[in-house]
């Protein structure tokens, strides 16, 4: 069939692809280590069809930085036993936010150098640990899979400046990994705000305040928000209030979580 050469032809500029990429230097970036080349946490995602040499960080580095205990998926404090809040956030009931680390575990370092130094080589076991953790939660029924994923949207000044957004990076790796759409057009950031990094939390609100709106009419009713990493949460509480005006339920999917200090 005409249809079947173009597609072998893909398949086959793949495996050239990954062949080189295993034949080339790889080293993890905190331990500096030759990481070897064997099919890593892939298996555990039944949707993915061709394994990819894991590359920028090393397993044990991986799972070492991992959460070793459950979380609030409120505030992030650890807690106990498996559950969507710990007894305060029962109270309030904020976005959850699920994501595999804590940005001061030890794999904050690597997290960072994606968005400001564009090293690129871990994003793709990163975004790994986090699909897994988003599967092993619905599969808990502690969440439900959202409809779309909408990676959290630069002002088009910070995107020229920077070349790339990191989070569209992110949901564009997620959609592909969990089979879930992915809308970059539905958000829109329309206000140059200063970065939020070095703010504290009630700057971070006034610089974050009416920074966002939509294009149009929602056509979704439950929602995954997508960052890099979520510090005050103040960057998603904005945008979820556009959401909730349209009675939209709304998550947010980070590689990792800046939690205050003492919470874990």
């Amino acid at each position: 069939m005409d249809w079947q050469l173009p597609q072998a032809c893909y398949a086959g500029l793949r495996a050239i692809k990954y062949t080189i990429l295993r034949n080339l230097p790889n080293r993890c970036l905190l331990c500096r280590q030759d990481i070897p080349h064997y099919r890593s946490l892939q298996n555990n995602l039944q949707r993915f069809e061709q394994p990819k040499p894991q590359t920028g960080i090393c397993q044990y580095c991986l799972i070492a930085g991992l959460y070793q205990h459950e979380v609030c998926l409120g505030c992030g404090k650890g807690i106990q036993i498996l559950q969507r809040y710990c007894g305060q956030c029962q109270r309030r009931e904020p976005i959850m936010v699920i994501a595999p680390c804590s940005y001061h575990q030890g794999l904050g370092e690597l997290i960072s150098a994606i968005k400001y130094q564009q090293q690129c080589a871990p994003l793709h076991a990163l975004v790994q640990v986090l699909a897994i953790r988003v599967m092993d939660l619905v599969a808990r029924d502690i969440i439900q899979l959202p409809q779309v994923i909408i990676p959290v949207p630069l002002h088009v000044n910070r995107l020229k400046s920077r070349g790339f957004n990191q989070a569209w990076l992110i949901a564009n790796a997620l959609s592909q990994q969990l089979g879930i759409k992915l809308d970059d057009t539905l958000l829109r950031r329309h206000l140059d705000t200063q970065a939020q990094a070095g703010l504290d939390g009630k700057a971070r609100r006034l610089n974050c305040a009416d920074a966002f709106k939509l294009t149009q009419k929602i056509p979704y009713q439950r929602v995954a928000l997508i960052d890099d990493v979520v510090t005050t949460g103040t960057t998603i509480n904005e945008i979820s209030k556009l959401f909730a005006a349209e009675y939209v339920h709304v998550q947010c999917w980070c590689l990792a979580r800046a939690e205050a200090p003492g919470l874990l």
